[in-house]
């Protein structure tokens, strides 16, 4: 499991004793950093180490506090991507924005892998399924929310690394899924209205349920 930072990597710690163990396999927890590249950058290291020890990842989840779409996800809820996205991976045009799938230079939409998701919502069966966009740049107005919210009718939620996460996790062919818990709803920047201690607090509940 990878998160952006130390306190989310602590929730996820509270909630797992010991690292515990799932079956044979060993739960490890990484902060990798904040934004795609520093968690494209930091997932790839670590899935390189453990494949040169001879113990390769079976998966990587990454886990983390979001802003959630209004009306979609709420403040405290609990995501399972479905597909992350870079929503602003591509180019403006007059005409408006086009993706890099449309340019023809890659993709911007990475899908979490469905046999993990389904083992996670068992685990987790009160979570909200959808796409988690993946921003360097987090939404702060009216206006980019309802943007985005156009442009992705099934986005939940809004992160910072998930897509990083997915296309070391691509590359290196390991399946990869996403987890987030909601700490404010996206839109105008009202820090005072965030509400992150119920939201590390529900990765903590989350993270026990998965290590079940």
């Amino acid at each position: 499991m990878v998160t952006a930072v130390q306190a989310e990597y602590e929730a996820i710690r509270a909630g797992l004793p010991e690292y515990a163990r799932s079956g044979s396999s060993t739960i490890d927890v990484y902060p990798v950093g904040v934004g795609p590249a520093a968690a494209a950058a930091g997932t790839a290291r670590l899935l390189a180490l453990a494949e040169a020890a001879g113990r390769p990842y079976r998966a990587v989840l990454s886990a983390g506090v979001a802003g959630g779409f209004p009306g979609r996800a709420a403040v405290g809820a609990t995501v399972l991507c479905v597909r992350s996205i870079a929503p602003d991976l591509g180019a403006q045009s007059p005409n408006g924005f086009i993706s890099i799938d449309e340019l023809g230079f890659g993709t911007a939409v990475l899908p979490a892998d469905p046999g993990l998701r389904t083992v996670l919502a068992a685990r987790l069966p009160d979570a909200i399924h959808g796409d988690v966009l993946t921003v360097s740049m987090a939404t702060g107005t009216a206006g980019t929310a309802a943007a985005l919210a156009r442009r992705h009718p099934s986005a939940v939620a809004e992160g910072m690394e998930g897509f990083g996460v997915a296309t070391a996790c691509a590359i290196s062919q390991v399946p990869f899924a996403e987890l987030r818990t909601i700490s404010n709803l996206i839109g105008p920047r009202d820090r005072s209205a965030w509400r992150l201690g119920d939201a590390l607090h529900a990765l903590t509940v989350a993270a026990a349920s998965l290590a079940r």
